[in-house]
């Protein structure tokens, strides 16, 4: 049997070999593909493609090196040294230099630039105050020591700073066209990146295409010609087309059909852990959850997650009472008592703190649960809708909206009561989960802004003994389940089907797949 490597390098050598194209459901169309302006998952794939970080992933989601081929690290875990493949090269050409990420770095922690995710660059010695305005982006604790040396400096250890370095938000810029083109310099014909390919093509709500980058560093060990994403939001209009042989890979897959794919299409499903929540945020900025603890406690023991993993999404999801789900490194998720409670008991602790939250059958509450527009999203709104209904006597509207709106309408927390929302880790470590409610996060739609949470979080960040940062974030879990400004509903899974010929890729917990490490295995 042929090993992957050597399959791949047989692919390569051989000079009338069909050109490889892969296609890839992606779910939602891309809101941009500015590296420090992007937010989705589904966006981060493509970006993972066309831009490459000081590190990078294996397919087994490990950190490798990536535009950095080594690092050092000092003793006391705060500085660390890149030094940049000399053979680098941007797109166009133009060599990749540790100015590029300088300067993708600042631009990234510059409030001018407006990134939500500025918040994940906060270790960086300065980055809080130029994130906040207060200090310029040239204070940003970032220095090219020459042109393939780079020095990062740390207020404090940051275990999982390399882990972080594969984000978006750490992506470096090409100076030039963004001078030349400014806002639009992420648009097919003018974006160039340092990924292993480059963008040819954006068609909205049709496909964004990628062709493979020829000054890529390790050009020679792609071999994909071409990667199509295509934003399908209907899960079951992505299954028809991976059936129709017009995708490789789906993103997601419809809960409905789960048990059809499993019996007729076993061998081409792949589930597997996944580190991500789903939950409902609740408004705190504004009535009926600002400042009632109590009914935002009714809502959570109302909810009967077990129902709604075994019967509504039943791939293999767990039902989620902590908000930071299992499998991350060195730390145990915080479970309140009250998940271990039977059913029956959770329902009157349920009803009991509904009635002194004010709430009654002659005054039932009435509030809106927002949901950005999919099918398996909208039954588990209708469900937890009726669940709520059924325990409470809770009135419930159900809004869906197309996904930009959907999250610029989380942005203005008056616009919102309960929104559908999911946090997919960005490194493996619980801080990722921690760090979304800090106070002042841009991120942050639910308003949550608890001095004892923020000390206990930002204490965590600047421990540097690994058992005691644990304590700290599980004690500030506890403390944020408490006051329950969300309410978690159930922890990921990887679910979707791989064409067989589908090679080179892994499951891996982050669920990143380069499309640099995939082949397509020729037909026998």
């Amino acid at each position: 049997m042929k090993t992957a490597s050597l399959v791949l390098a047989l692919l390569l050598a051989a000079p009338a070999a069909a050109e490889q194209v892969l296609r890839r459901g992606n779910a939602v169309e891309p809101e941009t593909l500015d590296p420090h302006k992007a937010e989705g998952t589904n966006t981060s794939n493509i970006l993972r493609d066309l831009y490459e970080g000081l590190t990078a992933e294996a397919p087994d989601g490990s950190i490798i090196p990536g535009a950095a081929e080594r690092w050092t690290i000092d003793e006391q875990g705060t500085r660390y040294r890149f030094e940049l493949r000399t053979d680098a090269r941007w797109s166009n050409g133009d060599p990749v230099t540790a100015a590029d990420f300088v300067a993708g770095l600042r631009r990234s922690a510059d409030p001018a630039t407006g990134s939500n995710y500025s918040v994940v660059l906060s270790p960086i010695v300065n980055a809080p105050e130029v994130i906040a305005g207060e200090l310029p982006p040239e204070a940003l604790g970032v220095e090219a020591l020459d042109e393939h040396t780079l020095e990062v400096r740390l207020q404090a250890p940051t275990p999982y700073l390399l882990g972080l370095l594969t984000h978006s938000a750490t992506y470096p810029i090409h100076a030039p066209s963004l001078e030349q083109h400014g806002a639009g310099f992420a648009r097919p014909g003018k974006l160039v990146g340092n990924g292993a390919f480059q963008l040819d093509e954006w068609v909205v709500q049709s496909h964004v295409t990628l062709v493979r980058n020829p000054h890529y560093w390790d050009a020679e060990g792609v071999a994909l010609d071409r990667v199509i994403y295509y934003p399908t939001e209907n899960p079951a209009s992505e299954l028809k087309r991976y059936r129709a042989g017009e995708l490789d890979w789906t993103d997601v897959l419809p809960k409905n059909q789960i048990r059809w794919i499993r019996e007729n299409l076993a061998d081409e499903l792949a589930i597997s852990p996944y580190l991500g929540t789903y939950y409902y945020g609740l408004n705190l900025d504004r009535a009926p959850f600002k400042d009632n603890p109590k009914l935002r406690r009714a809502l959570a023991l109302a909810l009967d997650r077990e129902i709604l993993t075994e019967r509504i999404t039943a791939v293999g999801e767990q039902p989620a009472y902590s908000w930071v789900p299992p499998g991350v490194e060195n730390y145990t998720p915080q479970t309140p008592e009250w998940a271990a409670w039977p059913r029956e008991r959770q329902l009157s602790e349920a009803r009991r703190l509904y009635q002194e939250a004010g709430y009654s059958a002659t005054r039932p509450l009435q509030v809106e649960l927002r949901y950005n527009t999919q099918l398996d999203h909208k039954k588990i709104a209708i469900t937890a809708a009726y669940m709520w209904k059924q325990a409470l006597g809770a009135e419930v509207t159900l809004i869906n909206e197309e996904w930009k709106v959907f999250l610029q309408n989380r942005r203005f927390g008056h616009l919102t009561q309960i929104f559908r929302g999911a946090w997919i880790s960005d490194y493996n470590d619980a801080f990722s989960f921690a760090e979304l409610l800090l106070g002042g996060n841009n991120l942050n739609d639910t308003g949550y802004d608890s001095q004892e949470y923020n000390d206990l979080v930002m204490a965590a960040a600047a421990e540097a003994n690994p058992d005691r940062r644990r304590q700290l974030l599980q004690e500030a879990e506890r403390v944020m389940l408490e006051e329950q400004p969300l309410i978690p509903v159930y922890f990921y899974v990887n679910a979707r089907l791989v064409k067989p010929y589908v090679r080179g890729w892994q499951d891996n917990i982050m669920d990143h797949h380069s499309s640099r490490h995939i082949y397509l295995e020729p037909a026998p």
